[in-house]
Protein backbone atom coordinates (compact mmCIF):
# COMPACT_ATOMS: atom_id res chain seq x y z
CA UNK A 1 0.00 0.00 0.00
CA UNK A 2 1.71 3.25 -0.86
CA UNK A 3 1.52 6.55 1.17
CA UNK A 4 -0.89 7.91 -0.19
CA UNK A 5 -3.24 5.21 -0.33
CA UNK A 6 -4.08 5.62 3.98
CA UNK A 7 -4.70 8.81 3.10
CA UNK A 8 -7.18 8.81 0.48
CA UNK A 9 -9.17 5.61 2.45
CA UNK A 10 -8.99 8.80 5.54
CA UNK A 11 -10.62 11.23 2.97
CA UNK A 12 -13.52 8.84 2.02
CA UNK A 13 -14.07 7.59 5.73
CA UNK A 14 -14.15 10.88 6.55
CA UNK A 15 -17.02 12.31 3.92
CA UNK A 16 -19.04 8.96 4.53
CA UNK A 17 -19.19 9.69 8.17
CA UNK A 18 -19.84 13.49 7.81
CA UNK A 19 -21.75 14.10 4.13
CA UNK A 20 -23.61 10.88 3.67
CA UNK A 21 -25.03 12.45 0.58
CA UNK A 22 -21.76 13.59 -0.61
CA UNK A 23 -20.54 10.46 -0.17
CA UNK A 24 -23.16 8.59 -2.04
CA UNK A 25 -23.03 11.08 -5.06
CA UNK A 26 -19.18 10.37 -4.92
CA UNK A 27 -19.54 6.63 -4.85
CA UNK A 28 -22.18 6.72 -7.91
CA UNK A 29 -18.91 9.06 -9.93
CA UNK A 30 -16.66 6.37 -11.91
CA UNK A 31 -14.22 4.86 -9.64
CA UNK A 32 -11.06 6.30 -11.33
CA UNK A 33 -12.34 10.04 -10.85
CA UNK A 34 -13.17 9.55 -7.19
CA UNK A 35 -9.87 10.08 -5.45
CA UNK A 36 -9.31 13.28 -6.64
CA UNK A 37 -12.59 14.14 -5.04
CA UNK A 38 -12.63 12.76 -1.73
CA UNK A 39 -9.86 15.27 -0.43
CA UNK A 40 -11.73 18.16 -1.40
CA UNK A 41 -14.94 17.13 0.04
CA UNK A 42 -13.05 16.07 3.20
CA UNK A 43 -11.29 19.03 3.55
CA UNK A 44 -14.39 20.91 2.98
CA UNK A 45 -16.02 18.81 6.07
CA UNK A 46 -13.07 19.91 8.31
CA UNK A 47 -13.81 23.71 7.23
CA UNK A 48 -17.58 23.64 7.45
CA UNK A 49 -16.97 22.12 11.00
CA UNK A 50 -14.44 24.63 12.56
CA UNK A 51 -17.21 27.65 13.04
CA UNK A 52 -19.06 24.92 15.57
CA UNK A 53 -15.58 23.39 17.40
CA UNK A 54 -16.32 25.83 19.75
CA UNK A 55 -19.24 28.16 21.37
CA UNK A 56 -16.44 31.54 21.57
CA UNK A 57 -16.37 32.89 17.96
CA UNK A 58 -12.59 33.73 18.35
CA UNK A 59 -11.70 30.17 19.09
CA UNK A 60 -13.82 28.96 16.16
CA UNK A 61 -12.50 31.54 13.93
CA UNK A 62 -8.91 30.39 14.94
CA UNK A 63 -9.55 26.84 13.84
CA UNK A 64 -10.37 28.28 9.88
CA UNK A 65 -7.10 29.85 9.97
CA UNK A 66 -5.31 27.54 10.75
CA UNK A 67 -7.42 25.49 7.19
CA UNK A 68 -6.47 28.62 5.41
CA UNK A 69 -2.88 28.59 6.57
CA UNK A 70 -2.60 24.72 5.54
CA UNK A 71 -4.33 25.31 1.87
CA UNK A 72 -1.50 27.93 1.28
CA UNK A 73 0.92 25.40 2.39
CA UNK A 74 -0.45 22.75 0.04
CA UNK A 75 -0.41 25.28 -2.79
CA UNK A 76 3.38 25.67 -2.11
CA UNK A 77 3.73 21.61 -1.80
CA UNK A 78 3.52 21.44 2.21
CA UNK A 79 1.38 18.52 3.38
CA UNK A 80 -0.72 19.88 6.24
CA UNK A 81 -0.27 17.67 9.40
CA UNK A 82 -3.47 16.20 9.66
CA UNK A 83 -4.28 12.29 8.12
CA UNK A 84 -6.01 14.06 4.74
CA UNK A 85 -2.63 15.75 4.42
CA UNK A 86 -1.21 13.82 2.06
CA UNK A 87 -4.70 13.23 -0.13
CA UNK A 88 -5.15 17.24 -0.31
CA UNK A 89 -1.47 17.91 -1.86
CA UNK A 90 -2.44 15.75 -5.02
CA UNK A 91 -4.70 18.20 -5.54
CA UNK A 92 -3.21 21.48 -4.57
CA UNK A 93 -4.55 23.11 -7.58
CA UNK A 94 -8.42 23.16 -7.77
CA UNK A 95 -7.71 23.21 -3.18
CA UNK A 96 -6.95 26.81 -3.59
CA UNK A 97 -10.39 27.30 -3.63
CA UNK A 98 -11.05 26.00 -0.65
CA UNK A 99 -9.20 29.02 0.79
CA UNK A 100 -12.56 31.00 -0.06
CA UNK A 101 -14.82 28.33 1.51
CA UNK A 102 -13.02 29.32 4.90
CA UNK A 103 -12.20 32.91 4.47
CA UNK A 104 -16.15 32.54 4.27
CA UNK A 105 -17.26 30.80 6.91
CA UNK A 106 -15.55 33.03 9.17
CA UNK A 107 -19.38 34.70 9.36
CA UNK A 108 -20.56 31.65 10.70
CA UNK A 109 -18.75 31.85 13.46
CA UNK A 110 -20.98 34.71 14.82
CA UNK A 111 -24.42 34.47 15.67
CA UNK A 112 -25.39 37.77 13.50
CA UNK A 113 -27.59 36.92 10.31
CA UNK A 114 -26.75 38.25 6.69
CA UNK A 115 -28.41 41.57 6.05
CA UNK A 116 -30.02 40.75 2.64
CA UNK A 117 -30.42 37.94 -0.09
CA UNK A 118 -27.24 39.70 -1.72
CA UNK A 119 -25.32 38.52 1.07
CA UNK A 120 -26.59 35.17 1.16
CA UNK A 121 -25.89 34.69 -2.53
CA UNK A 122 -22.10 36.38 -2.16
CA UNK A 123 -21.77 33.96 0.77
CA UNK A 124 -23.47 30.51 -0.94
CA UNK A 125 -21.12 31.26 -3.87
CA UNK A 126 -17.96 31.23 -2.14
CA UNK A 127 -18.73 28.66 0.00
CA UNK A 128 -20.87 25.95 -2.04
CA UNK A 129 -19.91 27.66 -5.40
CA UNK A 130 -15.85 27.35 -4.00
CA UNK A 131 -16.48 23.40 -3.36
CA UNK A 132 -18.09 22.82 -6.97
CA UNK A 133 -15.95 24.40 -8.80
CA UNK A 134 -12.96 22.03 -7.18
CA UNK A 135 -14.57 19.63 -7.62
CA UNK A 136 -15.05 20.29 -11.67
CA UNK A 137 -11.58 21.56 -12.02
CA UNK A 138 -9.64 18.24 -10.20
CA UNK A 139 -11.56 16.51 -13.33
CA UNK A 140 -10.61 18.52 -15.90
CA UNK A 141 -13.47 21.64 -16.42
CA UNK A 142 -12.27 24.57 -18.76
CA UNK A 143 -12.03 27.92 -17.25
CA UNK A 144 -15.18 28.67 -19.24
CA UNK A 145 -17.29 26.55 -17.12
CA UNK A 146 -16.74 28.24 -14.02
CA UNK A 147 -20.00 30.82 -13.56
CA UNK A 148 -21.83 27.61 -14.61
CA UNK A 149 -20.67 25.62 -12.06
CA UNK A 150 -20.80 28.31 -9.28
CA UNK A 151 -24.27 29.46 -9.81
CA UNK A 152 -25.23 24.83 -10.05
CA UNK A 153 -22.96 24.94 -6.77
CA UNK A 154 -24.98 28.14 -5.01
CA UNK A 155 -27.78 26.74 -6.10
CA UNK A 156 -27.43 23.19 -4.31
CA UNK A 157 -26.18 25.00 -1.33
CA UNK A 158 -29.00 26.87 -0.72
CA UNK A 159 -31.48 23.94 -0.95
CA UNK A 160 -28.60 22.55 1.95
CA UNK A 161 -29.06 25.48 3.99
CA UNK A 162 -32.67 25.34 3.58
CA UNK A 163 -32.65 21.90 5.10
CA UNK A 164 -30.75 22.65 8.14
CA UNK A 165 -32.76 25.68 8.80
CA UNK A 166 -34.66 24.33 11.62
CA UNK A 167 -31.70 23.19 13.66
CA UNK A 168 -29.34 26.41 12.59
CA UNK A 169 -32.34 28.61 14.24
CA UNK A 170 -32.67 26.38 16.99
CA UNK A 171 -28.76 26.99 17.73
CA UNK A 172 -29.29 30.64 17.07
CA UNK A 173 -27.61 30.77 14.18
CA UNK A 174 -29.99 31.82 11.78
CA UNK A 175 -28.04 32.47 8.35
CA UNK A 176 -30.16 35.60 7.06
CA UNK A 177 -32.48 38.28 8.51
CA UNK A 178 -35.86 37.84 6.58
CA UNK A 179 -37.31 33.90 7.15
CA UNK A 180 -40.63 34.99 6.01
CA UNK A 181 -42.31 32.94 3.63
CA UNK A 182 -42.50 35.33 0.79
CA UNK A 183 -38.68 35.42 1.10
CA UNK A 184 -38.08 31.70 1.25
CA UNK A 185 -39.66 31.18 -1.57
CA UNK A 186 -38.25 34.54 -3.19
CA UNK A 187 -34.52 32.61 -2.81
CA UNK A 188 -35.88 29.00 -3.88
CA UNK A 189 -36.85 30.54 -6.98
CA UNK A 190 -33.81 32.44 -7.80
CA UNK A 191 -32.28 29.02 -6.90
CA UNK A 192 -34.09 27.41 -9.63
CA UNK A 193 -33.37 29.84 -11.97
CA UNK A 194 -29.66 28.92 -11.76
CA UNK A 195 -30.12 25.69 -12.45
CA UNK A 196 -31.82 26.38 -15.31
CA UNK A 197 -29.00 28.71 -16.41
CA UNK A 198 -26.60 25.81 -16.23
CA UNK A 199 -29.39 23.54 -17.75
CA UNK A 200 -29.48 25.48 -20.58
CA UNK A 201 -25.85 26.75 -20.91
CA UNK A 202 -24.29 22.84 -21.08
CA UNK A 203 -21.07 25.05 -20.08
CA UNK A 204 -19.92 21.80 -18.51
CA UNK A 205 -19.22 18.66 -20.29
CA UNK A 206 -17.08 15.36 -20.06
CA UNK A 207 -15.96 13.61 -16.98
CA UNK A 208 -16.07 16.81 -15.25
CA UNK A 209 -20.18 16.73 -15.01
CA UNK A 210 -20.34 14.24 -12.88
CA UNK A 211 -18.56 16.60 -10.30
CA UNK A 212 -22.50 17.99 -10.20
CA UNK A 213 -23.45 14.55 -8.65
CA UNK A 214 -23.69 15.60 -5.28
CA UNK A 215 -26.65 18.74 -5.59
CA UNK A 216 -29.24 16.14 -7.15
CA UNK A 217 -31.50 16.97 -4.30
CA UNK A 218 -31.42 20.57 -5.09
CA UNK A 219 -34.28 21.17 -7.39
CA UNK A 220 -36.57 19.00 -6.28
CA UNK A 221 -35.99 21.19 -2.03
CA UNK A 222 -36.30 23.84 -4.21
CA UNK A 223 -39.64 22.93 -6.07
CA UNK A 224 -41.21 22.27 -2.47
CA UNK A 225 -40.18 25.79 -0.93
CA UNK A 226 -41.32 27.58 -3.66
CA UNK A 227 -44.77 25.63 -3.57
CA UNK A 228 -45.13 25.18 0.40
CA UNK A 229 -42.40 27.67 2.07
CA UNK A 230 -44.00 26.64 5.13
CA UNK A 231 -41.91 23.25 5.00
CA UNK A 232 -39.16 24.61 5.50
CA UNK A 233 -39.65 25.22 9.38
CA UNK A 234 -40.81 22.26 9.90
CA UNK A 235 -37.94 20.25 8.62
CA UNK A 236 -39.83 18.96 5.52
CA UNK A 237 -37.21 18.82 2.99
CA UNK A 238 -35.84 15.66 3.71
CA UNK A 239 -36.96 12.95 1.44
CA UNK A 240 -36.89 9.67 1.35
CA UNK A 241 -34.64 6.90 1.12
CA UNK A 242 -36.05 5.70 -2.27
CA UNK A 243 -36.68 9.47 -3.67
CA UNK A 244 -32.83 9.98 -2.87
CA UNK A 245 -31.70 6.84 -4.69
CA UNK A 246 -34.09 7.01 -7.67
CA UNK A 247 -33.27 10.90 -7.68
CA UNK A 248 -29.08 10.08 -7.56
CA UNK A 249 -29.72 7.41 -10.07
CA UNK A 250 -30.79 10.06 -12.62
CA UNK A 251 -28.72 12.53 -11.92
CA UNK A 252 -25.75 9.85 -12.31
CA UNK A 253 -27.28 9.58 -15.96
CA UNK A 254 -27.20 13.00 -16.48
CA UNK A 255 -30.84 14.05 -15.36
CA UNK A 256 -29.48 17.18 -13.74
Amino acid sequence: MSDLAPSLHACAEAVRKGDPDRFAATMATPAPLRDWLWPLYAANLEIARAPWASSEPMVAEMRLQWWIDALEGVGEGREPPHEIGPALVQVAAPARHLIAVAEARRADCWPEPMSDASALWAYLDQTAGSVYWAGAEALGADLQAEVAVRAFGSAAGLAALLQALPELVARARAPVADLSHEALAAYAREGLARLDFVRQSRALKGPARVSLLPGWQARAQLKRVCAAPETVAAGGLERSEFSRRVGLLRAAFGAF
